[in-house]
């Protein structure tokens, strides 16, 4: 099987690696818009991994599925060029950075027939997959109460915030694809507020550094979407998922940064995760896995673009909320009367 690959910066080059391991894939070809950059990484990685010269050519190569990890203004008309060609095709979030975008997509996905899969990495974790599995087979009694956070130890460049689409659609966009995914629910309602406590460049952006929602799903289950660029302790993702017979916390291991301030205490953490990369380095190579798998026909998508509209929604009512304070209704988000 030959793979081509899209964009070789950080996630792009872990892909590439990933994919070079993975024993289904024979060839994998790179393109970036700096081509002396998939020549490095294609020179590094060596048997197996070729660069070529532009994106056009890759296209013209037609391998048998497509990674796409570009930059995210990039990723639409890259994905509408992969089902014109009839190419099953991966894409890191966000697959647009508006809903007219993101439903472009999920409709011509699903009227071409062409397999995507949207990046949303959390899926393919093993303790949300244990949980999931838990809830799911009743181990935990009806659910009440979810509480979703990610905090990252350190901020992105000044650069990165004006393109990121904000906190809510760039990062919490993940916690609310993973609550959907999890409890099998939508979203009726949600209340969010944000907050600059750190670099001015977010409020230049137009964008907060810290936020928080309430989310009110149809079956009346309650969710608290908590996120930060400035958690000093490490990077921290976890998930609690209460129910009336029991409880699971998604991301508590010997890595999470939770210093304790009591004095017994029966555990010692390792060090800290730092990164997403290391905290879901495995999600990510499950992940890639499962697309080959979806290339060669053994499965369907396990995350479509379908899929990815509805985080979507969550993440643009939040934004909304934080901007007019007051609750949004989703369902105004979804028929396009929300306005702000």
């Amino acid at each position: 099987m030959r793979i081509g690959l899209i964009g070789t910066g950080r996630i792009g080059a872990l892909h590439a690696r990933t994919l070079g391991e993975l024993p289904a894939v024979d060839t994998v070809l790179l393109a970036d818009a700096d081509a002396e950059r998939a020549g490095a990484l294609a020179e590094q990685l060596g048997a197996g991994v070729d660069a070529v010269p532009s994106v056009a050519e890759l296209y013209a190569a037609r391998p048998d599925g497509l990674v796409i990890a570009a930059a995210t203004d990039a990723h639409a008309p890259l994905l509408h060029r992969a089902l014109d060609a009839g190419i099953a095709v991966f894409c890191e979030k966000p697959v647009a950075p508006d809903v007219a975008g993101t439903l472009a997509i999920a409709e011509r996905e699903a009227s071409a027939g062409t397999p995507v899969q949207i990046g949303f990495q959390r899926r393919f974790d093993q303790g949300y997959q244990a949980a999931r599995e838990d809830l799911r087979e009743g181990r935990l009694g009806w659910l009440h109460t979810l509480r979703a956070l990610t905090s990252d130890q350190t901020p992105p460049p000044a650069a990165y915030i004006p393109a990121s689409g904000g906190l809510f659609r760039d990062c919490s966009i993940h916690d609310f694809d993973i609550l959907h995914w999890l409890t099998g629910r939508t979203v009726e309602r949600a209340y969010a507020q944000g907050a600059n406590r750190g670099e001015a460049f977010f409020r230049d952006g137009d964008d907060v550094d810290t936020c928080a929602a309430l989310l009110r799903f149809d079956d009346d289950v309650l969710a608290t979407v908590t996120a930060t660029r400035y958690n000093g302790a490490g990077h921290d993702v976890r998930l609690e998922v209460c129910g009336s017979a029991g409880t699971r916390v998604v991301g508590l291991d010997d890595r999470s940064p939770l210093p304790s301030a009591e004095a017994e205490l029966s555990w010692r953490p390792a060090a800290p995760y730092r990164t997403f990369l290391e905290r879901f380095h495995d999600a990510y190579v499950t992940e890639l896995d499962a697309f080959v798998g979806v290339v060669a026909g053994r499965a369907p998508s396990p995350c479509t673009a379908a899929d990815a509209l509805e985080a979507l929604y969550v993440a643009e009512a939040c934004d909304l909320s934080r901007r007019t304070g007051d609750p949004v209704v989703m369902a105004e988000v979804r028929d396009g009367r929300a306005v702000g």
